[in-house]
């Protein structure tokens, strides 16, 4: 982050991504909440290329804000309406507290530490060195992880499937 205009747009997707995780917990309507989501995965897809982690940017873009979310507006669609709105807890109050605490102490270590990157190493494409990691160095973890993923989601299609009904 040298130029000045990298730092601007640091500080604008910051405050961008800030803004819709507040509107996220804050909005009553569900629809909302989750258009909210979207700009959070928005910003800190933004926050990723500003910080040269541009492989992280557009996984960020595909998964969460491609996926998840169109998965999560699709199931609020689907769910009757009477159920859509964001129901008073009693656990308000504790969840707020937790969320000022973890707050406290994020800004506590952020403003304490002295954030030494002169050690950092200098990858100037993520996106071919991970592909290159995982197709050469971690070819046989990542391949295990896939089947792994496979089997899971095949389980889940069986776990769901209904049983066929027999006729006497």
């Amino acid at each position: 982050m040298d130029s000045t205009g990298v730092i601007i747009a640091f500080y604008v997707l910051a405050a961008m991504t800030i803004g819709s995780a507040v509107s996220v917990v804050v909005v009553r309507n569900m629809i909302h909440a989750v258009m909210g989501l979207i700009g959070t995965f928005a910003g800190l897809a933004g926050l990723y290329v500003t910080l040269s982690a541009d492989f992280i940017a557009i996984t960020q873009i595909l998964i969460y804000i491609g996926a998840i979310s169109i998965l999560f507006l699709f199931a609020i669609v689907l769910t009757p309406q009477a159920s859509r709105n964001n129901q008073e807890s009693f656990l308000r109050f504790p969840a707020l507290v937790l969320a000022l605490l973890v707050a406290g102490v994020l800004i506590f270590v952020a403003l304490d530490n002295t954030w030494n990157l002169s050690h950092a190493p200098d990858f100037p494409e993520t996106a071919s060195t991970i592909g290159e990691l995982l197709l050469k160095t971690y070819v046989l973890p990542f391949e295990i992880a896939s089947v792994l993923l496979l089997v899971a989601v095949v389980g889940s299609i069986v776990l769901v499937r209904p049983e066929p009904v027999e006729e006497d």
